[in-house]
């Protein structure tokens, strides 16, 4: 069975489950997008990671990380080997410096250490067959997939975004401050987008 490295392209708020978000997976050299519907604290862990935020205490991630690098454990890979039903399954590969070993993970716990561990993520051709669809090449991916995007306009915390747009650069960098250490981790996301937006 053929092996697809794959890269986290985004998350963005889920069309079809309220209070789930899509983690979006896209193939190293293709066209194919994997979406896996994930829990809103799942989708935190992997935002901060991709907005590169530091929290002011480690979350549960992190403490992982610290502790796996403590111990000279690494993982050299995640792997999602399989999807049933619905629901992807995945393993982490880790080497202790002596042995590789492989553990049994949430997928997306497990995308969320890759991150950390900056290690590549794989999958099977199966998978990407099964799971994979392909986005129009005339569409632009920046407008559908960000980490977090907006709500709908009906959400009040739309109305919040919204107004990021009538700060200056320097009352932004304030309020990321400020949300990071209210570990108000999701506003803090779209605080840092609305930053990256204006560069």
């Amino acid at each position: 069975m053929t092996r697809i490295k794959l890269n986290v392209l985004g998350i963005s708020y889920s069309q079809t489950q309220s209070g789930a978000y899509a983690l979006v997976l896209s193939e190293e050299n293709g066209s194919r997008r994997i979406p896996i519907i994930i829990g809103g604290f799942e989708a935190q862990a992997i935002a901060i990671q991709l907005e590169d935020l530091t929290p002011p205490r480690p979350l549960t991630h992190d403490l992982f990380l610290n502790f796996a690098k403590s111990f000279g454990i690494e993982i050299l890979e995640v792997n999602i080997y399989r999807l049933e039903e619905g629901v992807f399954y995945a393993n982490l590969l880790c080497y202790d410096g002596d042995k590789e070993l492989t553990i049994d993970a949430r997928t997306s716990d497990a995308i969320a250490l890759a991150l950390r561990f900056k290690c590549p993520i794989f999958t099977t051709d199966n998978i990407i067959e099964k799971a994979g669809i392909v986005l129009d090449p005339d569409e632009d991916d920046a407008n559908k997939i960000a980490p977090p995007t907006p709500a709908p306009s009906h959400d009040p915390k739309n109305a919040e975004t919204n107004s990021y747009s009538k700060l200056t650069l320097p009352e932004l960098e304030a309020l990321l401050k400020e949300t990071i250490r209210n570990e108000d981790y999701e506003k803090a996301a779209q605080v840092k987008a609305e930053i990256s937006r204006r560069y």
